[in-house]
């Protein structure tokens, strides 16, 4: 009977039962109803469910509570469970793979925003799409759109990403070697960078010559550029918490994955940028009228 609660002479980890996917699963639930009946409440409507209305905002904001409480604890287990030394090189193996799979998921949601963006852009013509050609033109941008002046705000931010993408890099480097203080300078140029980022972003949207819901272009531009901007926030967020870990003595050379994993989303976010820069800003505004101060 001993030897059955001995330590396993194996390099897997099994986990001690968890609530925190059942948790994270109610509050995704909880925050699901909300959403709905968030948008009847913005309609006028009411939204009943086993006789209770439902048609509120605070219902949305429960459930996105209860699903950041979950994150929280369930990624504060994983770093205990790391320095209580479970996170073995199987461990650590399957938790990169998650991770790639993980960003292969996101490639292929900016997919999706990419091809609404080239299937109205290159046929803004098309025969089948009688609505379409009459509101654009036939050609793009559509008639009467201004762009944003690519060379402008963009292109400042292409540099604050590229700029952030070598601070992060520093910050690995020196990881690795054993310097803690470049470690914490470089997250904390990374994290500033990634502040300004979003700053400069916020000022372009208050001031594009173009809103969301007026045409075809205003939608592809900001779902886009916007989901990209909310993934620089999450990146940023996520650097901040390696930046507190990194201050608190956690990360060594040889066991790291929790940043590692935080410079592999950034540099994710740092390519998607590029991806947008050339096309939705560079390629899209060729010919187009620039919007004067923009």
């Amino acid at each position: 009977m001993a030897d059955a609660h001995a330590k396993p002479q194996h390099d897997y980890h099994i986990i001690d039962p968890s609530p925190w996917p059942f948790i994270g699963s109610v509050g995704a639930l909880v925050m699901a109803l909300g959403g709905v009946g968030w948008m009847q409440y913005l309609k006028g409507n009411e939204f009943h469910l086993f006789g209770v209305n439902l048609a509120t905002p605070w219902i949305f904001f429960i459930g996105l509570l209860i699903v950041l409480y979950t994150m929280f604890s369930w990624w504060s287990d994983t770093i205990k469970e790391a320095h209580e030394g479970h996170h073995t090189r199987v461990v650590s193996l399957h938790l990169r793979y998650g991770m790639i799979m993980f960003i292969a998921s996101e490639v292929m949601f900016f997919v999706a925003w990419f091809w609404a963006f080239f299937d109205a852009s290159l046929f803004p013509n098309e025969v089948h799409q009688y609505a379409r050609t009459e509101f654009t033109g036939g050609v793009w941008p559509p008639k009467g759109i201004e762009v944003l002046d690519p060379f402008h705000l963009p292109l400042y931010n292409t540099i604050i990403l590229l700029l952030s993408g070598t601070t992060v890099t520093w910050a690995h480097h020196a990881l690795i070697h054993g310097d803690r203080k470049g470690l914490i300078n470089g997250l904390a140029l990374t994290v500033g960078l990634g502040i300004l980022f979003s700053f400069v972003q916020a000022y372009e949207y208050m001031h594009a010559p173009f809103a969301f819901k007026e045409s075809i272009y205003g939608a592809t531009f900001f779902m886009a550029t916007g989901f990209h901007g909310f993934h620089v926030l999450i990146g940023t967020i996520f650097l901040i918490v390696c930046l507190i870990r990194a201050v608190r003595g956690d990360f060594t050379p040889k066991q790291h994955f929790g940043f590692e994993a935080a410079a592999w989303y950034w540099h994710f976010v740092d390519v998607v940028w590029l991806f947008l820069f050339a096309s939705i800003y560079v390629w899209a505004s060729s010919g187009a009228t620039i919007a004067a101060g923009h």
